[in-house]
């Protein structure tokens, strides 16, 4: 076949900081996809748009164009609402874990298609995965099966959603074009349109842990994901929230599930208790579901708990099960007394991705038990010789970088000096 197009004629329009036509933007993202377009020409476009951007048309038409590179779900069949969240991750983000089952047990139903961590940010997939027995992948059948009988279902988007995406991130990924908004936004947003929900919360983290470090960067991030949805007939909302410390005292797989455990049992760390119930409220809300009753009832009275043990065992979990323990674990201490003004979350995210709970590139294996656990925070008082954090790895050598990076990240003062904290939720986007 004759192709309407050349690449060469692409990349030098977005090269020259000229827009691209509706045509050329089809064109260019099915024929990637295709293979006519080669990875290095690719390459040279999306390097051009992370250097001169896109206006709002072109982001809208390039998230259309990979929606159509793939199917989309179709939920009618339910007799709820659907809602969904996505965050944009961060250190010891676990949220998705006591929220969908706690929207589920309010009324609503949740399709979480989720994912694995690369660096930094743990995936979903992958903590669910610590726990014995089960998977992350479901046929579009077994996914409406698990949302009809629990209200929930938190597993792996199928190779059929989105596959321009896929084969984008990839590449994205190993030529240095990851921090362009236009193609952060698109990513993220042809996945959950096309996943069919019809209210969308995204939790964009700023702060130091976050891949938006910079406030004003999340918040153009935030703005153009809201417009996507909206544009696409999806209620949207974005809250931009705090990553300058870690969420929760856990940064890991399945220390990450036993912490969501304690919140979905009525405990937990109250950062995680408020975000989730922030959020859990935000989902309702947008999907214009009458809630049954208030979150914090179903945290309360073991509702939110019912629907986790559900959705766990009908995709072949154990809930029952112990979940898995490293090997090995070392103690780091506090070297003088005073209170914890600063922590640095992404020393922490680094850590525990050096310990094991991480990877370094797609495909790689994960240590179920690696991480850390977290016992004192900003604004707490703590003595010389008190535990700080207790690193957990299968393999005792990764101690050693992963104590490294942890020289200088927490600050501690006695001279009264005031701790600095950005607030859980920074601002409310609604488009």
């Amino acid at each position: 076949m004759t192709e309407p197009f050349a690449a060469v004629e692409i990349i030098s329009a977005k090269r020259d900081n000229g827009e691209l036509t509706d045509p050329q933007i089809d064109w260019i993202v099915d024929a990637y996809t295709r293979g006519v377009v080669a990875d290095e020409q690719m390459s040279s476009l999306l390097m051009a748009i992370l250097l001169n951007g896109m206006n709002m048309r072109e982001i809208s038409r390039w998230t259309d164009a990979m929606i159509n590179s793939g199917e989309r779900m179709n939920w009618s069949a339910l007799s709820r609402k659907t809602a969904d969240k996505h965050s944009t991750g961060g250190v010891g983000d676990k949220i998705t874990l006591p929220l969908a089952p706690l929207v589920a047990a309010c009324g609503g139903a949740v399709p979480q298609l989720s994912g694995r961590g690369l660096g930094h940010t743990g995936g979903t997939l992958d903590k669910l995965e610590s726990i014995p027995g089960w998977r992350a992948s479901l046929s579009n059948e077994e996914m409406l099966k698990v949302l009809q009988d629990c209200g929930a279902v938190i597993c792996a988007a199928g190779a059929g959603l989105a596959p321009a995406d896929k084969k984008l991130y990839a590449l994205r990924d190993v030529t240095g074009t990851v921090p362009a908004i236009p193609l952060i936004a698109s990513s993220i947003m042809s996945k959950k349109i096309a996943e069919g929900t019809s209210a969308l919360i995204l939790d964009v983290k700023t702060g130091s842990g976050a891949f938006m470090s910079d406030p004003l960067k999340a918040r153009e991030l935030a703005q153009t994901m809201v417009e996507l949805g909206k544009r696409a007939g999806v209620n949207t909302r974005a809250l931009i929230t705090a990553m300058d410390v870690p969420l929760g005292l856990t940064a890991g797989n399945a220390l990450e599930v036993r912490e969501s455990v304690e919140v979905l049992a009525g405990g937990g760390p109250a950062d995680i208790v408020e975000l989730t119930l922030v959020m859990a409220r935000e989902m309702l809300d947008a999907a214009g579901i009458k809630a049954t009753m208030d979150p914090a009832d179903a945290l309360k009275n073991g509702s939110a708990m019912d629907v986790w043990r559900q959705m766990i065992s009908a995709q072949g979990g154990d809930p029952d099960a112990k979940l898995p323990v490293a090997r090995e674990q070392h103690v780091v201490t506090a070297e003088s007394s005073g209170e914890i003004i600063e922590m640095n979350a992404m020393a922490v995210g680094i850590s525990a991705w050096r310990l094991g709970a991480g990877r370094s590139r797609q495909g790689e294996a994960v240590q179920a038990g690696a991480g850390i656990e977290i016992h004192a925070k900003p604004g707490e008082q703590i003595k010389a010789g008190d535990p700080l954090f207790t690193l957990h790895t299968d393999e005792s050598p990764r101690f050693e970088r992963a104590l490294e990076v942890l020289q200088g990240a927490v600050r501690i003062s006695s001279t009264g000096e005031k701790v600095e904290r950005l607030p859980l939720i920074l601002e409310k986007i609604t488009g």
